[in-house]
């Protein structure tokens, strides 16, 4: 059985460009009302540290838009759940811009203490923010997808009583940041995980629910929607060792494209769902939870998301939470045949 997740990236671009209003606030306005329509959530992943900086500095106005639709969104039943760029909390605002410390670029690559500080951190702003000292998200997910080295970090959730990743979608490798999660293809619709993110080990405190993808050939990628949302958004700022690991990565014969449902046009969003539900009648064993992804800053097409969401309903798809999703998460075998 197939059920679909919906998780929103909330948040402006990760170099720390872009306008609140315009790049998180109106877009997830329209977002709530397109789901609501269908009496359906998303999990909104909100980025705590990024938020936290720009209330302190006051660098936009429309923090407090922002900081009010976040408790909104929870008190209303949207999941939140717990999204970092750890680099923005030794970050500075210089001449209007900020400039990120790229050295906590990875959260998983830091010190033990220095991660136990750093989600601490993180939690006292979202349990601040959505009203709730004893509120703690079910879910996160890492800063660019980056949750490996896995270990302390996953320890360091756990301990703190999150249950669920949703940062690994398969096939994926960024190699300039030591991300390889090409392991993952052997693994079920959903794992749980101790030494390594991509690895299922039933001994795990975490469960990985990834990001739903599809192996695509490479000219596949660059449609013309992800093109225009490309040219629309800031110059990259990286430097030519990263743009150039960059491209051996996406030097392959075949390459993830994520469900991003802000992304993709109503037609690819039908394609890759009825791929999906193709599988799902050849072998109707496992329970499917479908993790979707979109960023706030890249929603261009509400109304594609409005059709998606009538043609799940159509097809008998329900659309979920990871709050309802995990208690059906029942033991399964580890890898596919």
């Amino acid at each position: 059985m197939i059920e679909c997740v919906f998780t929103l990236d909330y948040e402006i671009y990760g170099d720390g460009q872009g306008d609140l209003r315009r790049h998180v606030y109106e877009p997830a306005e329209k977002l709530r009302e397109v789901f609501l329509k269908h009496g359906a959530r998303f999990v909104n992943f909100v980025e705590a540290a990024e938020f936290e900086r720009l209330e302190e500095t006051r660098s936009d106005t429309a923090i407090d838009l922002v900081t009010a639709q976040i408790r909104s969104l929870h008190e209303t039943g949207f999941e939140t759940g717990l999204h970092l760029h750890p680099q923005w909390y030794n970050a500075t605002y210089r001449d209007g811009r900020w400039v990120l410390d790229d050295r906590e670029y990875n959260l998983c690559t830091l010190p033990r203490a220095r991660i136990e500080e750093i989600v601490d951190r993180a939690l006292r702003y979202l349990r601040r923010v959505v009203g709730d000292p004893g509120f703690t998200p079910l879910s996160f997910r890492a800063g660019n997808w980056l949750f490996q080295p896995t270990q302390p970090a996953a320890s360091v959730l756990a301990e703190r009583g999150l249950r669920l990743d949703s940062s690994v979608f398969k096939g994926g490798v960024l190699s300039g940041r030591g991300i390889d999660y090409r392991p993952a293809a052997r693994s079920g619709p959903y794992w749980p995980f101790q030494a390594d993110v991509s690895r299922a080990d039933p001994n795990g405190a975490l469960v990985e629910v990834p990001i739903h993808v599809r192996m695509v050939r490479p000219w596949k990628m660059p449609t013309p929607k992800r093109l225009a949302l490309a040219t629309a958004g800031p110059r990259s700022r990286r430097s030519w060792r990263a743009r150039l690991a960059r491209l051996r990565d996406l030097a392959r014969p075949w390459l993830p494209q994520k469900l991003d449902f802000c992304r993709m046009t109503f037609d690819e969003l039908v394609s890759a769902i009825d791929g999906v539900v193709r599988e799902d009648r050849e072998d109707p064993t496992f329970f499917r939870p479908l993790v979707a992804i979109g960023h706030t800053k890249d929603l261009a097409d509400a109304l594609a998301v409005d059709r998606f969401l009538e043609y799940l309903a159509f097809r008998s798809i329900p659309v979920s939470t990871f709050s309802a999703v995990v208690p059906r998460l029942a033991p399964l075998p580890t890898t596919l045949s």
